[in-house]
């Protein structure tokens, strides 16, 4: 059982410490460069809506990222005290429509959803819970 947490603060600049996190957390379990490539790539995502969405402008707070890892499933849990906002409730964007005929936003989670297993959310004790799951086949185990 791998278990980690990283708290940093709601700012663009921040972002390199959840790359670093999640290379960490690759390297230690052996995992693939595209696999690590999708994992930022679906944090990135997710993290950057709280930086840029979950706070009044000029409000500095802290985000919680948990990493949990049972030998099968690697489980992601990003916390914040930012507005309600579920991500999970907004409908797919059609894949079949133009990009430029689309409304901005809304392919972020998208992306997300297609890189994880399981993307859920809930709103506990004044907190944003948005909990992702990617089941991990093969590690190298160290």
């Amino acid at each position: 059982m791998m278990r980690k947490q990283l708290k940093f603060k709601n700012q663009v600049a921040e972002l390199q410490h959840v790359n670093l996190f999640v290379e960490e957390i690759c390297d230690e379990l052996g995992l693939d460069m595209e696999l690590q490539m999708n994992l930022n790539l679906a944090l990135e995502e997710v993290v950057s809506n709280v930086i840029f969405y979950a706070y009044p402008e000029g409000t500095t707070a802290d985000i919680e990222l948990l990493a949990e890892y049972d030998g099968k499933v690697l489980t992601l849990v990003l916390s914040d005290q930012g507005k309600h906002f579920d991500p999970t409730a907004k409908e797919d964007p059609d894949p079949d429509v133009h990009p430029a005929d689309r409304e901005l936003g809304g392919m972020g989670i998208y992306i997300v959803k297609n890189i994880m297993n399981e993307v859920t959310y809930q709103r506990l004790e004044g907190r944003n819970l948005l909990t992702m799951k990617k089941e991990i086949t093969e590690t190298r185990q160290l």
